[in-house]
């Protein structure tokens, strides 16, 4: 399709050689300095005329005829000689431009571009404007299967294509600061390689909830809502990642998990053993690592059946905080996606099939959106889904063509490593390092380039470079850029939305373009957000449904969890009450009549003497002291006329809160008695 255009293009250049020397045609100047990359070329517009200069700017293509090549050049700088512009005079100026390569004749007769020199242009040699036919040389790939993604932006009458296998065989990378369009060159580019490979499926790691509304009859959403992605599809590491919520694992109870999780998944599979009887040279291939389903009951169980062993002290308080964070993430209605009922069964072929669209059924792409999910769980969710993007190309021998796109992409992998989570980065960086030979590609995405891990980034064949402010990532695409031509990134930071410089293995050579423009309902956007609002008649909004979400009040059913951990737990407890209902009160040792009731019984006086005491150490002296305050206390005054005897007091009166100080006390009596019948006689 494009190389039929091209050729008549090409054609059609044939016809437009004029004379290099007819002034108001493509003549230019001449070259008035040479290097091995680079060339100044010296013009002169007459009484300040600007026809001849408007014809080339900054970042333009020009061609400097040398026998018969012609030179391809790129302007980077250009000045007048005496830095001001007379009106009516005639103005020198000088243009800096670096050499590109050259078309020449080729070895059919043909003339084509190669990225060579093979004659550098002398001194003297004439630079003019570039043919329309060694523009479509120049950015031809020489493939049959090419798709035009916009036009180039020195001459929008030619189509900028790009090479769709070349791009996906070994990557690619978006990069571009806030609000360039960097979201829709996504959406552009996806639709035109499912277009080419019809059994491509796509993975899109969707921070911002925003690709839905752009691929509405190619994808289907997979929000928290709508997800089940088990906790046994966790890797260890993983795991803890979630159960710790982004904190380092302790390293304790990181050794707990690793040996009570492979006996939670073979009791899923009825095949758990005795902990008293154990061979110790049995080899299982069940790990802590294994996707092999298991209950969260069982592990609880599991956790609680250690914490009551008589051994190991030392390790009960690391037991119990473990069995608090775990029952603490299932209690947690964020984490519905992992630990809800549908996920104890064994449904990892339904999850792959929905996740990674296999067989598709006519949407080949896959939405995941991570806005709803915790923030410190989207490492792990992220590190799961990669992981097992990677495991399904490898396993499947090739035989499923799968792009992993990954928005905001330095957040997964930035460049220290001591940021981020480990097997997030491990996980994209398999897949970039080996995805190609098993036929899994990544798709990279960031406005932070310097933010990435470097080599992340080195293995991305193709780079679509949008404007970028910051100039350490413009170091960065710099660096990646061929040689030939690192003048192309010094007007990185002025290029306009949806402007880019694609290089790389998809196009021939480092191409400045524009992006076509996508439909107004299918451009990306959040949740459907559009920009116009109306303002007669403003939207209606729910505040008590936000608060809810917030609060997550319509949080998942976890009562099949409580209640599989209570039936594991009380098992005892029912055996108990089976063994009474069955037997009757025979079953017990005390009779029906002598059992308590807790409702009926009456409570009895607190007494002092019900204490529990020391025994006292005998002594004669404290002896004889006691007697004589018994008798003290037990004398009882003369009756007097009119005065009745008090009946006995009660032995155990109830001490009043502060009882008042009453006479005939201990201390009047001593006070009273003579001393010498207190002190007892040799």
């Amino acid at each position: 399709m494009l190389n039929n255009d091209l050729h008549s293009s090409i054609r059609a250049g044939e016809q437009d050689r004029r004379d290099g020397l007819k002034r108001g045609n493509r003549f230019l100047g001449r070259v008035v300095a040479c290097s091995g990359s680079r060339a100044t070329i010296a013009a002169v517009a007459e009484n300040g005329e600007t026809s001849l200069t408007e014809l080339w700017s900054v970042g333009r293509l020009i061609s400097i005829t040398v026998g018969k090549n012609r030179v391809v050049a790129l302007v980077y700088s250009m000045q007048t000689a005496s830095s001001e512009w007379g009106e009516e005079t005639n103005n020198t100026f000088r243009i800096e431009v670096e050499l590109m390569g050259e078309v020449h004749v080729g070895p059919g007769g043909r003339e084509e571009f190669s990225a060579g020199i093979s004659q550098y242009p002398y001194l003297g040699a004439v630079a003019h404007r570039i043919r329309a036919a060694d523009l479509a040389r120049i950015y031809d790939s020489g493939q049959d299967d090419c798709c035009i993604i916009g036009k180039l932006t020195q001459d929008e009458s030619l189509d900028a294509t790009i090479h769709v296998p070349s791009m996906l065989a070994k990557h690619f990378a978006i990069v571009g600061t806030t609000g360039v369009g960097k979201s829709t060159a996504v959406t552009l580019l996806l639709n035109k390689a499912i277009a080419a490979d019809p059994k491509l499926r796509v993975l899109i790691l969707d921070p911002h909830n925003e690709f839905a509304a752009a691929f509405p009859e190619l994808s289907v959403v997979i929000d928290p809502d709508t997800l089940d992605l088990p906790f046994w599809f966790f890797r260890l590491e993983e795991f803890a990642e979630v159960i710790f919520r982004g904190r380092p694992a302790i390293p304790e109870e990181l050794d707990i998990l690793r040996d009570v999780i492979p006996d939670a998944k073979k009791a899923f599979k009825g095949s758990a053993e005795s902990g008293l009887v154990r061979r110790q040279t049995e080899k299982s291939s069940i790990t802590a690592d294994t996707p092999v389903p298991y209950r969260i009951a069982d592990l609880l169980a599991l956790i609680d059946e250690r914490i009551g062993r008589l051994e190991g002290r030392n390790d009960k308080p690391h037991l119990r905080s473990l069995k608090v964070r775990i029952v603490s993430a299932i209690n947690d209605p964020r984490y519905h996606f992992m630990f809800s009922s549908n996920t104890i069964s064994d449904t990892i072929q339904d999850t792959i099939a929905k996740v990674f669209r296999i067989p598709g059924e006519g949407r080949p792409i896959a939405t995941f959106q991570l806005a709803g999910i915790p923030s410190e769980v989207v490492n792990s969710v992220a590190s799961v889904l990669c992981r097992m993007a990677f495991e399904i190309g490898l396993w499947s021998n090739g035989g499923i063509h799968m792009l992993v796109v990954c928005e905001e992409a330095h957040r997964y992998v930035p460049a220290d490593p001591s940021l981020g989570f480990l097997p997030t980065r491990q996980a994209i960086a398999r897949i970039a390092k080996e995805g190609r030979k098993y036929g899994v590609s990544l798709g990279i995405i960031t406005q932070r380039p310097g933010e990435l891990d470097p080599t992340i980034l080195s293995q991305c064949s193709t780079v679509f470079a949008m404007r970028l402010a910051n100039d350490r990532d413009q170091d960065i695409i710099r660096s990646a850029i061929p040689n030939s031509s690192t003048s192309t990134t010094s007007f990185i930071s002025s290029i306009g939305n949806g402007e880019a410089i694609a290089f790389g293995e998809a196009v021939a050579v480092p191409m400045r373009m524009r992006f076509a423009r996508v439909n107004e309902e299918r451009l990306p956007r959040a949740h459907g957000i559009t920009d116009r609002i109306d303002e007669d008649a403003p939207p209606t909004v729910d505040i008590r449904s936000i608060v809810n979400r917030m609060r997550a009040i319509a949080g998942p059913n976890i009562s099949n969890f409580q209640q599989s951990y209570l039936a594991a737990t009380s098992a005892g407890e029912q055996e108990e009450r089976l063994w009474a209902t069955e037997l009757g009160p025979e079953a017990r040792d005390e009779p029906e009549d002598a059992r308590f009731d807790e409702a009926t019984a009456e409570i009895e006086p607190y007494r002092l003497d019900m204490l529990p005491r020391a025994p006292e150490p005998s002594n004669p002296q404290l002896e004889r002291f006691n007697q004589i305050r018994q008798q003290l206390l037990t004398e009882t005054p003369e009756p007097t006329a009119g005065h009745r005897p008090q009946p006995p007091a009660d032995p155990y009166p109830a001490r009043p809160a502060a009882e008042p100080r009453r006479e005939g006390s201990l201390r009047d009596s001593l006070f009273k008695r003579p001393l010498g019948s207190i002190i007892r006689k040799p």
